[in-house]
Order: C-alpha cells, then structure tokens, then sequence
C-alpha cells in the first residue's frame, strides 16, 4: 500500500493523455470494483469518447485489476490530504467522477466540489449506526452533501439520509445485480466439473474461512457417496490447502493438480482464484463464508443461479441478505447442527426447495437494471 504510492505523481503524470476526456472511478477494493464494474463497461460502451481511471485505496483490487481491459489508466489514489487532492485532480482533470459504495475521501470531494466537477456516489447504503450520523460525525456529513447525487440501494438508506437533510439522492438499487446476471449469462462449460457433477448432487461453498470449514466438516464427511462437493476456500496458501485435505475425510483434488479426474473424487478443492461465481452454477445449494468473521461474501454470486444459499450470523450489514432470509431464499447458521438441519429440509425437496428456487429468481428479477437508472442520471459535459 505505501510502496505503490511512492511516486503515484510522477507515474500518473506519464500515462495521462492530455487532448482526452476522463472519467474516474474509485473504489476501496475488489468488492466494491465489483459493484460499479457494470456501470463503469456500460459508460466504456456507450461513451466511447472517454478514458478511464480507475483508482483503488486497497493492493487486493489494484493488483487484481491492474491490468483491466477497459480501464485506461489504474492506479492507487494517493492518501487524503488537501495537498494530493489538489494535484491528483490537477493531474487527471475528470470531467466525471464515481465513488463506490461507501469510498467518502473527504479532501478530494471537497476540491472536486469547489472545481464544479459532476461527482457521485453509486450502490450507497447507509444505517443508523453509522460515523455518518453520531454526534461526532459532522464533517462526514458534510462530505455527503459534495456528492452531487448519491445513489442508494434502499429506501431506508433515502429516509435517513432525509432526516438529516440530504435531498440529492436516488434509490437505484445494487448494481452487483446487474454483474452477477451478466455472468450467469457467460457461456462456461468446463469439462472437469461437468464430468465431476454428471448424475451427482453437488454443493458449492465459496469463500470459506476455518469457522464455516469446521461447521459444514461433519455433513461432508458422513455425506451419502452420490453428493459431491465444491470448496473455495477465501485464502489459498499452502498451509490452507492442507488443513482443507486434512479436516475432510472424503476423497479430494486439488483443481490445478486435476490432470485426470479420479471416479473416487467427491471434493474438488479450488485453488485458484476467479472461478467461484461461475461454479455455484453446478450447486443445488450454495454456502457462503465469512459470517462467523467481518461478515458474509458476495451471496449474489449463488442466488442469481436461483439455488439457497446459507451463510453464518454476521450478514446484518448486509441488506441483500436480510431481503433474502425474508424472502426465504437465504438461512443463516450459528452451528454444525443448525446447518444439517437446514441442509436437511431443503435436500428433502418439495415446495420448501422449490419455493426457494421461485423467490431466488423474483429477487434478482426485481432488483435486476440498477445501473441503467444510474447511467440515465449521470451529467456528462
């Protein structure tokens, strides 16, 4: 993070075009690239005359994505200070700029407020609790009201933001609806895991750490011989891997080691990087990881495949998972025994399954179109 600063003016200097027209994006990490990447290929498609920045605060997004296609320029944003503000924004001139999600970098919305710079916030959601809306939180509030159209994903998020004042807001909805769509819709037809799901009920569990390893370890390992399993674990270092071999007694393989796979083979153990939002397409029911930590993963990666998914306790600051568990399409765990169950009524079948499967796919047709609402309310001079 501080090594890839060091001499961001200098570096960025030397890329910037200046006869071109910018629009620049930031996002705090891959997640949250995640969420405005609809938007920011949409703007690249229909606005063709434009380049790209395309900024991080964290190194998981900037090297994963230092070498995106549809990005011109990607780079880390220099710390906030007055000082960087002024020169980054000198450097780059945006004619547009989008912050996502919850990026509130209070000096360079500051001066690209005073330069009159169209700026916005996308796929915002906001709670009571937050630094926002305690008796401290002033100047962050005021850094809201540089934004000129904050777009939010909820109509609570829009009420509260009403009670202190904030009428530039639109709810849009969450444009991570719109990416998870776009790659349920890729063709991926990988002959591994089709030859390893053929005739089979498969689980997936994607972005696992050891709390969700060691609640979903006895099911797997008394599971019956036609279930197969799928794991992705968040971290795959070496250490991970093998704890991973170890704590499941059934029959595994590493994926990158898969040069021919074995009949005996009932866990397939990714270690890579990039292929869970294609995988959960071969579950009947997905389980998300990170809900006994910080909280859950992306679990609109599985639900746009219309599957349950289940994840642990930690999902309340997230709003699709509380929609979902409304809805009945999401169950949230505390133990091993919690989990059997639900894995037991669901496998079962009847109307619960399927029930499940119909409201997964009213959801993601409902919450389906964010980032055309929010194109259509861009000012692009």
């Amino acid at each position: 993070m501080i090594q890839g600063r060091k001499k961001w003016r200098e570096e960025l200097k030397s890329k910037i075009d200046k006869k071109s027209k910018y629009i620049w994006f930031h996002c705090a990490s891959l997640g949250e690239f995640e969420q405005g990447r609809p938007l920011l290929e949409k703007i690249k498609t229909e606005k063709p005359q434009y380049k790209i920045i395309l900024s991080f605060f964290s190194p998981s997004g900037y090297q994963a994505r230092k070498d995106y296609q549809f990005a011109d320029i990607v780079c880390y944003l220099p710390f906030d200070s007055a000082q960087n503000a002024k020169e980054f924004i000198e450097i780059t001139n945006p004619s547009l700029v989008i912050f996502v999600k919850y990026e509130i970098w209070y000096y360079f919305l500051e001066r690209l407020n005073k330069n009159k710079i169209p700026t916005y916030l996308i796929s915002a959601i906001f709670r009571p609790n937050q630094v926002f809306f305690k008796f401290y939180g002033k100047t962050y509030r005021k850094a809201l009201g540089f934004f000129d159209k904050i777009f939010l994903q909820t109509e609570e998020s829009q009420n509260l933001l009403k009670k202190y004042n904030f009428n530039n807001t639109l709810v849009c909805g969450d444009t991570r609806i719109d990416r998870v769509v776009d790659i349920a819709k890729e063709d991926y037809n990988n002959p591994i895991f089709k030859k390893f799901c053929k005739d089979k009920t498969c689980f997936v569990f994607g972005s696992t750490w050891e709390a969700d390893e060691k609640l979903i370890s006895n099911f797997i390992n008394t599971s019956a011989k036609e279930y197969v399993f799928i794991i992705a674990p968040h971290e795959i270092t070496e250490g991970k891997l093998r704890n991973i071999e170890q704590n499941f007694k059934i029959e595994s393989q590493r994926l990158s080691k898969i040069e021919k796979l074995n009949p005996s083979t009932r866990l397939i153990i990714i270690d890579s990087i990039g292929l869970l939002s294609k995988l959960y397409r071969y579950a009947i029911i997905a389980y998300v990881g990170g809900g006994f930590g910080k909280g859950i993963h992306n679990i609109l990666e599985a639900v746009v495949y219309e599957i349950p998914v289940i994840f642990g306790p930690n999902y309340k600051k997230f709003n699709e998972a509380t929609e979902l568990i409304a809805n009945q399409v999401g169950f949230s765990v505390n133990t091993s025994k919690d989990y059997e169950n639900i894995m037991n009524l669901l496998i079962s079948g009847g109307n619960i399954y399927r029930n499940c499967q119909i409201n997964a796919k009213q959801y993601i047709s409902a919450s389906f179109g964010s980032t055309h609402k929010i194109f259509n309310n861009l000012l692009f001079l």
